[in-house]
């Protein structure tokens, strides 16, 4: 973790947060992390949360089954990891910098203070604890129920936004490690998936490294 010099108003200001987590990000510390830095260990017991203010956070872990590091999602500015542990339980995932990344961490002595004077966020945080619950509810079921294919078209779906021309696009560059990471599998098998699939024109990669979704993908490969 790297303390520097930045304007924490500026970035505060940039940022879009609500009202509320604004004011718990002013009661933080800012803090600068490097690309690939972790800032918490799955495991590990911690009290703190960290609010994205700069840069791009990948919350992962480790799949029993196959030992295989899962990718449970990206967060940008504007978003906060961590909150899932503040019970004092141990860290259900790690959380890693994806490129140079600047946060205000919050203690959970900081967060009490917070509520009693804001208790409205209260409400906000409980909101963001259950869709996370559902989120990974949701993926556990994907997990168990659908096969490679399956999790990959699902991945595909829920990430691609649709374009003018009916196309849909991947908006984030993502590698073919990162997407296996994602779909919880090897990146040989999605490297296969994503050649059968442009053999197939539903998938075009242009040059830009753009993920394109041509037309609706097949339900079953």
């Amino acid at each position: 973790m790297a303390r520097g010099r930045v304007d924490p108003e500026a970035l505060l200001e940039a940022a879009p947060l609500s009202d509320a987590l604004r004011a718990l990000a002013r009661r933080g510390e800012l803090c600068r992390f490097a690309k690939g830095a972790v800032l918490i260990q799955e495991g590990s017991h911690g009290d703190t949360l960290y609010i994205v203010l700069q840069g791009r956070l990948r919350v992962y872990g480790s799949h029993l089954a196959n030992e295989r590091e899962i990718t449970h999602g990206t967060y940008g500015p504007g978003e906060y990891v961590g909150e899932m542990s503040l019970d004092g339980g141990p860290r259900s995932a790690s959380v890693a910098a994806l490129e140079p990344t600047v946060c205000a961490m919050v203690t959970r002595r900081t967060l009490e203070a917070h509520l009693a004077e804001e208790p409205q966020f209260a409400f906000e945080l409980l909101a963001k604890v259950i869709r996370r619950a559902r989120m990974a509810t949701l993926s556990a079921k994907s997990m168990a129920l659908n096969d490679v294919y399956g999790r990959f078209k699902a991945l595909l779906e829920s990430l691609c936004e649709p374009q003018a021309d009916g196309t849909r696009r991947l908006p984030e560059r993502l590698t073919h490690q990162e997407l296996a990471n994602r779909v919880g599998c090897s990146r040989e098998m999605i490297t296969r998936q994503l050649s059968d699939l442009q053999q197939g024109g539903y998938v075009s990669a242009p040059r830009g490294g753009e993920l394109l979704l041509l037309k609706p993908l097949p339900p079953r490969w």
